[in-house]
């Protein structure tokens, strides 16, 4: 919310502000769980081809069985965790800098980490909202917000938890 609250001017005030749902962080913590079950696979698959194709392996421990392994078949199980770590660190970096709000002169939205992308709607400006939830969206309460505004185009909001909330509080924006 830093960039928010230091870009009100001194008559604006808060109306709304947006948050990710808790889907978004468990669909991160999802990157590394893919990860790690990716990393065992590529090791029991190393261990079974060496097992019936290779030289054979004659360690009695699973440890040992794996340090039998190729380099190359442990650098390959590394590297499919490290990247389900980067999806989470990915997902979660964004969930960190990302900032949305409504404001009762304009809607906010705020991403980036190094580089800054800022997107700002006036109020009055607002065609339409439409809200875009799935199955899983209507059951457990998140979904997208696409705002149309005229002669800006589309802003399409990343998943946000109680979307219709967050119309309702755009509509009481437009209203006031």
């Amino acid at each position: 919310m830093l960039y928010i609250q230091e870009s009100l001017s001194p008559d604006e005030e808060l109306v709304h502000v947006g948050h990710f749902h808790w889907m978004y962080t468990l669909s991160a913590i999802l990157g590394i769980v893919w990860g790690i079950i990716g990393c065992i696979a590529v090791i029991i698959g190393g261990i079974y081809f060496m097992m019936n194709f290779g030289p054979g392996m004659h360690a009695q421990t699973t440890i040992g069985l794996i340090r039998e392994l190729h380099p190359g078949i442990r650098l390959s199980a590394f590297f499919v965790f490290l990247l389900g770590l980067l999806s989470f660190a990915q997902k979660m970096i964004i969930k960190a800098t990302t900032e949305i709000a409504i404001t009762n002169s304009r809607l906010i939205y705020k991403r980036g980490l190094v580089a800054r992308y800022v997107g700002e709607m006036s109020i009055d400006r607002i065609e339409g909202v439409n809200v875009l939830q799935g199955i899983f969206g209507r059951i457990f309460n998140y979904g997208r917000v696409m705002v149309r505004g005229m002669g800006v185009g589309e802003v399409v909001l990343p998943p946000l938890a109680d979307p219709v909330a967050f119309r309702r509080a755009i509509e009481k924006a437009r209203v006031s």
